[in-house]
């Protein structure tokens, strides 16, 4: 038999053999997605590290309540008004916090940050074996990079406290110079001039990204990327990418295998792509609505939306909603308040006005087209506006999702380090049915 001809058989197979009737996942009790039947998520394990909240679990159900994202304890409002209160770069202290628990003094901060800018440069073989890349997609870059550092670590195995801590912090400060010298050799694959510039030891994380990624930037670029870095750092132990390490460490295998499952799970679209997904309604929208601040025109084209008339047909207005969040993402708002600066310094106000109306307009038509079919209020995330303030800043969509990569990796390194040293280590392994019914063996020359 042709290959062409096995494989189509195969795949034919796969529907009846992949099929389960839904009425099963009821009869079981089976917890879909980890989701309970009031869309909360089940409870698997406990952590200090990071807190998401967005309602109220009462006796008659839950409540929705404004949300709110801790770090450690710390309101991530208070963390990043404070910092920023204070005309600084924050994403370096949110690091050290999430990896200690506690938020270091001055002396301790720019230890931590010398610290950084000495594992941020690339060694020599490493940044050989980047050149010698090929790719069309920085994440698979990434991932493979991460996989290869094992290769140059002289105890990649060990995973005593020591160890783990070296690993996270080389790891948080290499990220950027990976993403930032891999978007750059895949330009230059497509005839653009290669760049590739050295850290500077005077800049923070943001400021160092951007210079070795574009060279020149504003000083508001740079705050604004630092607060997107902040924002994205940490999301709870349930998130899917953080939830991969969790389990991955849970098994005892190396810091840069689970980090690389991390990565393959941040880079599917329905988890770090969303605010490109964004991005690309958001261009549609530009082009189909010709007046920007018509409410009844814009209700119009969103209620096409929502009945799969129009865009994708898939019925989704991306950014509007959250698997926690009810009446506000707290990321959100903070964005939106840097996104509103950045559209007044590059001129693209009428922009970021028809991106706020959206906001508003999307609700609103969401609520009322799904009526009593949606159990929860919902509100914008942070993907509604990260793609557009990545976009003002002047970073490519190729850039998008590593970016999220290079902020989570110190919400994933510091869970990690949680997960090997709970006193009572336990593999997690969840049970799942079988609903086959059992058959006999049929020889083969009777089938």
């Amino acid at each position: 038999m042709k290959k062409e001809y096995i494989i189509y058989k195969l795949s034919e197979s796969i529907k009846s053999t992949s099929r389960i009737d839904n009425e099963l996942f009821t009869k079981y009790n089976v917890k879909r997605g980890l989701r309970n039947e009031d869309h909360s998520g089940v409870l698997v394990g406990l952590t200090q590290i990071g807190d998401v909240v967005g309602y109220e679990r009462l006796p008659e159900g839950l409540k929705a309540i404004p949300g709110r994202l801790l770090y450690r304890g710390i309101d991530v409002n208070d963390l990043v008004k404070g910092i920023h209160g204070e005309n600084r770069f924050g994403f370096e202290e949110a690091a050290f916090l999430l990896l200690s628990g506690y938020l270091p003094n001055r002396e301790e901060l720019e230890s931590f940050q010398s610290l950084i800018h000495a594992f941020m440069p690339l060694g020599q073989k490493t940044k050989m074996n980047i050149l010698d890349l090929e790719g069309s997609n920085v994440m698979n870059i990434l991932a493979r990079c991460v996989l290869e550092m094992y290769t140059f670590d002289e105890n990649p195995d060990d995973t005593s406290r020591d160890n783990l801590m070296r690993q996270s912090i080389d790891l948080i400060s290499k990220f950027p110079t990976i993403i930032a010298y891999a978007y750059n050799i895949m330009r230059h694959s497509h005839g653009k001039t290669l760049h590739i510039r050295h850290p500077k030891e005077e800049y923070s994380i943001a400021e160092n990204f951007l210079y070795m990624l574009k060279g020149e930037f504003s000083e508001l670029e740079a705050k604004t990327l630092d607060r997107a870095l902040v924002l994205h750092a940490e999301h709870g132990g349930g998130n899917n990418s953080t939830f991969t390490v969790r389990v991955t460490s849970s098994s005892g295998t190396d810091t840069y295998s689970s980090i690389a499952a991390a990565i393959g799970s941040l880079k599917g679209p329905l988890h770090g792509g969303a605010n490109l997904a964004v991005m690309k309604m958001f261009d549609h929208l530009k082009e189909n609505i010709r007046h920007w601040d018509k409410v009844t025109e814009i209700d119009q084209y969103l209620n096409k939306m929502l009945r799969k008339e129009a865009y994708d047909h898939t019925g989704l207005i991306y950014g509007i909603g959250h698997a926690v969040y009810t009446i506000s993402d707290p990321r959100a708002l903070l964005l939106k308040e840097m996104a509103r600066d950045l559209a007044k310094e590059k001129e693209r106000e009428e922009e970021y006005a028809f991106l706020e109306l959206l906001e508003e307009r999307a609700i609103e038509n969401f609520m009322n087209f799904k009526g009593t079919k949606v159990n929860k209020r919902v509100c914008a995330n942070v993907d509604f506006y990260s793609g557009f303030v990545y976009d003002m800043i002047g970073l490519p969509q190729e850039v998008f999702t590593p970016l999220f990569a290079m902020s989570r990796i110190t919400g994933w390194t510091a869970h990690r380090i949680e997960e090997l040293n709970f006193d009572s280590k336990r593999i997690i392994r969840p049970a799942y049915k079988n609903v086959a019914a059992e058959r006999k063996f049929v020889p083969l020359k009777q089938r």
